[in-house]
């Protein structure tokens, strides 16, 4: 049963893939999800064991990208006194910016949540202002990992498509 229109096979995954890597950079959609769910699709319109590898090895950078993605800034931030109820808190912040004001909703909401968690913690404007610059540091080492996985991923899949071709 083939999901995709005749002569699409191979441009639907691309574009699925190209959204989930933009995704990762402008963090609307889970990019790498969205990438790995393109290839996929491919291996699953594509079929046989070739396709079916190359969807395993994307499968195992994106799992290993989520893991490394959290892991490395995490320990940074532990190393610098955030918690992690600072992030959340900062996320739930952004999430209510991102509604109020569109686009740019998000950062300004999630790096005041941070500032202002901060501050309220330590009663040092100072200290919270060094957290936020160390939390924003480490999402941006976030991103990094995560767009580093689904560059990844997408040369892994065009190796694919011309293993298959």
């Amino acid at each position: 049963m083939n999901l995709l229109p005749e002569g699409t096979s191979i441009w639907v995954p691309a574009i699925l893939i190209l959204v989930g890597i933009v995704g990762i950079v402008v963090p609307v959609i889970p990019g790498l999800l969205v990438a790995v769910l393109g290839v996929l699709l491919w291996a699953y319109e594509t079929g046989g064991t070739t396709a079916w590898t190359f969807f395993g090895v994307c499968l195992a950078i994106y799992l290993v990208g989520v893991v490394v993605q959290f892991l490395v800034p995490g320990k940074k931030l532990r190393q610098q006194g955030v918690k992690t109820s600072t992030l959340f808190l900062a996320v739930v912040l952004g999430l209510v910016g991102m509604v109020v004001i569109p686009v740019v909703g998000f950062f300004i909401g999630f790096v005041g949540g941070i500032f202002l968690v901060e501050q309220g913690r330590s009663r040092n404007r100072a200290q919270a202002w060094a957290r936020t610059k160390h939390a924003l540091v480490a999402v941006v080492t976030s991103m990094g990992i995560e767009l580093c996985a689904g560059v990844l991923i997408a040369v892994t899949w065009v190796v694919g498509v011309l293993a298959t071709t």
